[in-house]
C-alpha cells in the first residue's frame, strides 16, 4: 500500500511539474524575446541616436528613457532629420509592417537602414516586442526639415568637411 501511495504521489508531482513547465513555456519565450530585443537595441546602436544624451553619457541613460527620440537633428543635403521616437512608432505599427519598413530602404540619412534590412525576421520581431514593452512612449521627435529650410533645434552637420590645409592648396 505504501508503494502504491508513493507511486501515486510521485506521478502527481511529475504531472504537476510538467504542467508548471508548460505554463512557463510562453512566459519564458516572451522573456527570451524581450532579452534578445534589448540586446539587439544595445548592440545595434539604436540608442546612440534614438535615446537623448546616450552618446555623451557613455550609455548611462536609464532604460526607462530609451528610444524616446531626440531633438538634436542631423543636417545634410537631404535636409534635417531627427531620430524618431521609436516607442511611438512601434506603438502604432504591427510586427509585419515593421519588418516591411525595415526592408524597404525608405529611411532618411543618417539612419543605417541597410543594417536593419539585413537582420533576420526573428531579430526584427524581438526589437519590435522589446520597444513596445518599454512603457510610456513620450513625445514625438521634431518633424523633418526640408533642404534649404532652417531647423529650429540644435543639429549636427552631417557632411564631410575638407581640412583647411587641403582647402588652402586648392586656392
Amino acid at each position: 500500500m505504501k508503494f502504491a501511495n508513493t507511486l501515486a504521489l510521485s506521478a502527481a508531482m511529475i504531472l504537476a511539474a510538467a504542467a508548471s513547465a508548460a505554463d512557463r513555456g510562453p512566459q519564458d519565450a516572451k522573456r527570451a524575446a524581450l532579452e534578445r530585443g534589448k540586446y539587439l537595441v544595445q548592440t545595434s546602436g539604436c540608442n546612440d541616436c534614438h535615446t537623448a544624451g546616450f552618446i555623451p553619457s557613455a550609455g548611462k541613460v536609464p532604460e526607462k528613457e530609451w528610444l524616446k527620440g531626440d531633438a538634436v537633428g542631423f543636417r545634410g543635403p537631404w535636409g534635417t532629420t531627427y531620430p524618431a521616437n521609436l516607442r511611438l512608432y512601434f506603438a502604432g505599427v504591427s510586427e509585419k509592417a515593421f519588418i516591411a519598413d525595415a526592408r524597404s530602404g525608405r529611411m532618411r540619412p543618417p539612419m543605417p537602414w541597410f543594417n536593419l534590412a539585413s537582420m533576420t525576421d526573428a531579430d526584427l520581431r524581438a526589437i519590435h516586442r522589446y520597444a513596445r514593452n518599454l512603457g510610456e512612449p513620450g513625445a514625438p521627435a521634431p518633424a523633418y526639415v526640408a533642404p534649404g529650410e532652417e531647423p529650429r533645434t540644435p543639429y549636427i552637420v552631417f557632411v564631410p568637411q575638407a581640412p583647411k590645409t587641403t582647402q588652402a592648396r586648392r586656392d
